[in-house]
């Protein structure tokens, strides 16, 4: 099946150079090689160094080194976030332009505080749901020029919620209600960095990527994601969304929790336990050749189901 009709597939890889490719990365990593593969598409790999400050040095080397090593060619070669701020810059200037973000000098204490004071100081997968403070109408709004960071109106112009409904190729339908849920969320951030959200969906339009196979931890940016292209006028490519990697105390596999690096000087083991981690069932002792073309040939035959 094709991605979508009238368009050839771009699928990609975007890891972060904060530290070498684990047991978790090489599942995505796998993943959209196969997909781009098993489409007759294109795989470009992207690395997302858009925040400088957390990336390591070397890292961006070693994850391209691992990936050669694994034999995962992209078609092109790597386009790197840190170039491409005067994209990002204007895609917030179109927002703002359109009433859709707005300028923000909060602290994450006066969030909390204010969400207290309210009774809300629920917290979403460590992030505080801003409560709309300095939003445009609300109690301090800011003048633009005096912004530390900038966010994305997330409520209709009447006021109501919005809803993102979404399928996933594998997890099926999705539902979440921005408003509620996440809030209006960070475009730029305080220190004058880009945030994830923006530079991913500027650099995807750019990419001409029509399909995101990534890990399942990172479904939940979707629908800010959707609602950003929409703002903007991009098209939408479609999604699929990996098993995660578990740690022995079952917490994700993460640069974060410490995960090992995987050691590619044996790329046929570390296919094999990705592509294991997939649900692809594959022979003991295949050389590294032999489980990319397993793989690729199962792939092949998940698509014909979907």
């Amino acid at each position: 099946m094709s991605a979508r009709p009238g368009l050839s597939y771009v699928g990609r890889f975007a890891p972060s150079p904060t530290g070498w490719l684990h047991a978790g990365s090489m599942v995505a990593a796998l993943a959209s090689w196969l997909d781009a593969r098993a489409h007759g598409g294109r795989w470009l790999v992207r690395i997302e160094d858009v925040d400088g400050p957390r990336c390591i040095a070397g890292a961006e080397d070693a994850i391209l080194r691992q990936l050669a090593d694994c034999g995962l060619h992209p078609d092109a070669p790597p386009l790197r976030q840190s170039d491409r701020g005067a994209l990002y810059a204007q895609a917030l200037e179109r927002l703002h332009a359109a009433g859709l973000a707005y300028g923000c000098r909060c602290t994450r204490r006066e969030i909390a505080q204010a969400l207290q004071a309210r009774g809300l100081d629920r917290e979403r997968h460590g992030d505080l749901v801003y409560p709309g403070t300095c939003r445009p109408g609300g109690p301090q709004p800011v003048p633009w020029p005096e912004a530390r960071a900038v966010r994305l109106l997330t409520c209709a112009d009447d006021g109501r919620d919005t809803v993102i409904d979404w399928t996933d190729r594998r997890l099926g339908a999705q539902r979440q209600n921005l408003s509620r849920e996440v809030g209006d969320f960070v475009l730029r951030r305080a220190d004058g960095l880009w945030a994830y959200q923006l530079a991913v969906v500027v650099d995807d339009a750019a990419q001409g990527v029509t399909d995101i196979v990534r890990g399942e931890d990172l479904a939940d940016n979707t629908p800010r994601q959707i609602l950003l292209r929409r703002h903007l006028g991009l098209p939408q490519p479609r999604h699929l969304h990996t098993p995660l990697v578990l740690a022995a105390d079952g917490q994700k596999l993460s640069k974060q929790n410490g995960a090992a690096p995987v050691d590619t000087g044996r790329p046929a083991e570390v296919l094999a336990a990705a592509a294991r981690a997939l649900g692809l069932d594959l022979a003991e002792g295949l050389s590294a050749d032999a489980v990319r073309a397993e793989a690729l040939r199962q792939w092949r035959l998940r698509l014909e189901q979907e």
